[in-house]
């Protein structure tokens, strides 16, 4: 076997039996056997590979997992999870059943804490080293690696600022390559730059804050690498140990196309080149939202846009490369986004502050505090709302409804299709007296002619899709496509009727009224939680107007929801076309 070393390597406790002049060629094949199955499998790629050399020197120098390390994102940790015992079923990273993308406390105890959002690691490793203090195990080591985008995010630095005023045993490792998803934006990447260059004149920051400072140190450099952390081992007290990196590290294009290899999709592993793949008329949502800020900021001086680190995710690069002076990147900073939205409408701007809707969840003061009480009509556009597949658990956008639903004066619009999404955005930039919250999936619509002439949406209104006698289907969202096809298979799909409520917050109580009149019984469908969602806000209607039908609601059920595609999900839980036609065939025989 040509991995001969990387064969007979299952734990830290094999490696560490490895000479120092070995790992380099460890490194080498574990960098080959990432790539031998991301080209395959798909998954994050460049962060790991751009850290196979410190993660070799961790688990070699450090007794995990008795020391703790903990991985800031866990984009990173493709190499840990092969190095801690799970290399025999590595490729069933991100599959139905297989291990998870990120690390996670109950797969591995290598894995010390959780992490899918960024800028946790201090803290938590902080509150590790405190812990263990006050046990009395002062020998045990607490290690976390951030990179240099999640650094940057507020909770980072509340971390540090704590971290330096103790005398916790603990170790922050910057993992710097100026790039997050995207290049990482704000005057902390200049010091950083600066830093390398060796021009940067203030006083360091980190030393500043207390922490005993060492570096910047190649992050390539096994023996360098080691030969530090031998060192911190020996000091007391926070430490911070700067490295420099390179994303992608040992795969060409992946090194000079660091954002389209952060995760990209099935490539040739000899070559590295992508695998074209089919083409589609049908566009995807964040583009269609993309286009359509472009479209409407074109007409309409007063448009802002706002992402926190995620340009190409959101699609705001088509504004940000159009109208650059009017399109803001702020880094892994979705609270000082939400305030900053706030500020602007203050002043005559309309603000579209884009933030998938698992991230927004780190913001929900500022929604409440910043907007909703002084009702200030900032747009919220949530991509990656509902079920988002193989992210898994830290990503699903599964509770916006719920969390959204309770606060006064926000507007929440979820749109069907592509059309209605252009649609609301073109109905919110002419001027509202709420905010609004628009929720949209991850990944293509329905609509190859999606691009048709705007049309003004009346607030808190639903729409009849089809009529029928018997059961009435109300959906939210995009889940309409699977309500429609079940309704379609169903075996009398002329009882059946079908309405789309678009807006969860005004309901369209008239319509409500005349849909509890006509229809025995009702079933709600919706891509979020069933606690707090559109179910409930239709059963509370219910209840407030004293009516007694039969009422299902589906959703997603009160559960932690794991990795595997969408409609692999929507299978599992019930919420797939065959399964919905299943249960309105069900109720129409009783």
């Amino acid at each position: 076997m040509r991995n001969t070393l990387l064969h007979s390597i299952n734990s830290p406790k094999d490696l560490r039996l490895l000479k120092p002049e070995q790992l380099p060629q460890l490194a080498q094949e574990l960098r080959e056997f990432i790539i031998n199955i991301i080209a395959v499998k798909e998954g994050h790629l460049g962060a790991s590979l751009g850290v196979i050399e410190l993660t070799i020197a961790l688990h070699y120098v450090f007794n995990t997992p008795e020391d703790q390390l903990i991985w800031d994102v866990g984009h990173q940790a493709y190499g840990h999870k092969i190095l801690t015992e799970r290399k025999a079923v590595f490729h069933t990273n991100r599959q139905l059943g297989g291990i998870c993308g990120f690390p996670k406390r109950d797969e591995s105890i290598y894995d010390t804490f959780g992490v899918g959002h960024s800028s946790t690691s201090i803290s938590a490793a902080l509150g590790m080293a405190i812990a263990s203090k006050l046990k009395g195990e002062t020998e045990k080591q607490h290690i976390a690696v951030i990179g240099d985008a999640s650094i940057a995010s507020g909770m980072a630095f509340e971390g540090l600022n704590h971290a330096g005023v103790t005398d916790a045993n603990l170790i922050v490792i910057l993992n710097d390559n100026a790039i997050g998803i995207d290049p990482s934006v704000g005057a902390l990447k200049m010091y950083l730059t600066n830093v390398k260059k060796g021009t940067q004149k203030q006083d360091n920051i980190f030393e500043a804050l207390n922490f005993d400072y060492s570096g910047p140190i190649d992050g390539h450099d096994l023996d360098a690498i080691i030969s530090e952390l031998e060192r911190l081992k020996t000091v007391k007290g926070p430490k911070f140990l700067h490295i420099i990196t390179t994303k992608g590290k040992g795969l060409r294009q992946a090194e000079e196309d660091q954002v389209r290899y952060h995760a990209p999709g099935k490539f040739d592993s000899e070559t590295g080149e992508l695998i074209p793949k089919s083409t589609s008329k049908i566009p995807k949502y964040q583009d269609v939202f993309g286009h359509t800020i472009v479209e409407l900021a074109k007409q309409n001086k007063n448009i802002v846009g706002i992402t926190p680190a995620m340009p190409t995710g959101s699609s705001l690069k088509y504004m940000m490369a159009q109208l650059p002076d009017r399109a803001f990147d702020v880094g892994i900073a979705e609270q000082h986004a939400v305030t900053l939205a706030a500020g602007m409408v203050t002043q005559g701007l309309i603000p579209f502050c884009n933030i998938y809707s698992t991230f927004l969840q780190r913001a929900y003061d500022q929604i409440i505090h910043d907007v909703a009480i002084q009702n200030l009509p900032v747009i919220f556009c949530l991509d990656r709302a509902g079920l988002v597949g193989e992210d898994g658990a830290t990503h699903h956008g599964v509770y916006d409804l719920s969390y959204l639903r309770c606060i006064p004066n926000l507007i929440i619009f979820a749109p069907r299709n592509e059309m209605e999404l252009r649609n609301i955005m073109y109905t919110a930039q002419l001027g509202l007296n709420h905010p609004i919250a628009i929720r949209y999936p991850r990944g293509r619509g329905i609509t190859a002619d999606w691009k048709q002439p705007f049309e003004a949406i009346e607030l808190g209104t639903g729409i009849t899709l089809k009529k029928g006698d018997k059961i009435a289907v109300l959906s939210i969202g995009t889940i309409a496509k699977n309500a429609t096809e079940a309704i379609e298979q169903s075996n009398n799909p002329k009882a059946i009727a079908h309405y789309d409520l678009r807006f969860v917050k005004p309901l369209d109580e008239r319509l409500l009224h005349n849909i509890f009149k006509n229809h025995k019984t009702l079933i709600t469908i919706e891509d979020n939680s069933i606690k707090g969602g559109f179910g409930s806000a239709i059963l509370e209607f219910a209840a407030s107007n004293n009516y007694k039908n039969d009422i299902k609601v589906l959703g997603i059920p009160d559960a932690v929801i794991d990795h595997a595609s969408v409609a692999e999900l929507q299978e599992q839980i019930g919420l797939d076309a065959h399964h919905l036609s299943k249960l309105l065939n069900d109720i129409l025989t009783t």
